[in-house]
């Protein structure tokens, strides 16, 4: 027969564990409560670039935060961003970088942290304006540090290069950057039309290239391969928004950088920006193709992220953008850069999702500012 000194022990056993039991049944309740959030980030990137690393966590790298080299953020819901610091120092004894350390993408690979990047290289013998080389930094985790894998950059094309990404495609690792505008004047109808408005003289122009490289980073296989431009004709359906910025009579250049591959359904998504990265034209599109050099088709729904001050939002000069997946598989966003009334002409973070259908059209639900669930 259980006494009722017993009976009372046992309720003051089980009375704190039901309490916990309480306790973690709520937790659950609350964290099964949908997730929000509202562009922009409270992150002043440039072109940023967001890892979905092994640990669980998310790791944000962009263009600023640090004059000589690049910081990182963390997160694990995408929504609140811890500062990481400093991740990569440049112009260190033995580095082949000086300044302007731009675009920072990290790759886990096997393991380890692979952060492809462009800087000003300090081999300048005619004193270019523009001598940004790409290169690579490794570490084993995802907040650095980042050391330079090789004294020099990856390779030497005889012209500036920067934005560069990779793919790993059936067993080989192919590399994409930009041409730099500098120094490349190209003729179009567009140049043409220039001149007749007496906008500009000359339009120089960035594209996308492409090319295989080593498994250990460190060379390149073959000759790169020229992927995307600007359209010649003034009746291509794309050059429109892809010359906005000579149309508008902002600059004599046409871009076309800040490449992003990725594959779905057997297809290769390339996605770009064009325009001014300073200015409020800069806007994003897509290109498809089969085969990771092309060729690349481009999308007959470009741009498919713009500003949207023409339709009564704040959002201008969005672009430089990635697609990552979240952590369950189900969604895919896209992480860029854009501008707003409140932030001027600094350079802030916004993430939206990206959607493909069933015929391959691939949509951006942006840019947004308004509060959205994730």
């Amino acid at each position: 027969m259980i006494t009722k000194s017993i009976c009372r022990r046992l309720y003051m056993i089980l009375l704190p564990l039901s309490f916990l039991t309480g306790c973690t049944a709520g937790s659950e309740k609350r964290s099964s409560e949908p997730v929000t959030y509202s562009n922009p980030l409270p992150v002043a990137f440039g072109d940023p670039f967001i890892l979905s690393a092994a640990d669980g966590k998310y790791y944000m790298y962009g263009t600023g935060g640090t004059a000589k080299g690049f910081v990182a953020y963390s997160s694990d819901n995408l929504v609140d961003w811890q500062p990481e610091g400093e991740v990569y120092s440049g112009n260190q004894p033995g580095s082949w970088t000086v300044k302007n350390y731009w675009a920072p993408e990290v790759y886990e690979i096997d393991g380890k942290y692979y952060m492809f990047f462009s800087a000003d290289w300090k081999v300048n013998p005619d004193n270019e304006e523009e001598n940004f080389r790409i290169g690579v930094a490794m570490a084993d985790k995802p907040t650095g540090p980042f050391l330079e894998i090789s004294d020099k950059p990856l390779f030497d094309p005889g012209y500036p290069v920067i934005d560069a990404n990779i793919l790993q495609h059936k067993g080989k690792t192919y590399l994409y950057y930009s041409r730099c505008c500098y120094k490349h004047p190209v003729e179009s109808e567009v140049a043409q039309w220039a001149r007749d408005q007496n906008l500009f003289k000359e339009i120089e122009e960035s594209w996308v290239y492409g090319v295989e490289i080593s498994d250990d980073f460190t060379s390149i296989i073959g000759e790169p391969v020229l992927l995307l431009q600007p359209p010649t004709m003034m009746n291509d359906p794309q050059t429109e928004w892809e010359s906005r910025s000579v149309t508008a009579g902002e600059v004599n250049r046409r871009w076309t950088e800040g490449s992003f591959a990725f594959t779905y359904n057997d297809k290769i998504y390339m996605m770009y920006s064009a325009n001014f990265f300073g200015g409020e034209h800069y806007a994003v599109g897509y290109a498809v193709s089969g085969d990771p050099l092309g060729p690349f088709v481009k999308a007959a729904n470009n741009p498919v992220l713009e500003k949207n001050t023409g339709s009564g939002g704040e959002v201008t000069g969005t672009g430089h953008n990635m697609v990552f997946r979240s952590k369950d598989d189900q969604k895919m966003y896209t992480v860029y850069h854009g501008r707003t009334q409140k932030t001027g002409n600094k350079r802030v973070v916004f993430f939206d999702e990206v959607n493909i259908d069933e015929q391959g059209l691939l949509t951006v639900d942006g840019p947004s500012t308004t509060e959205k669930e994730l």
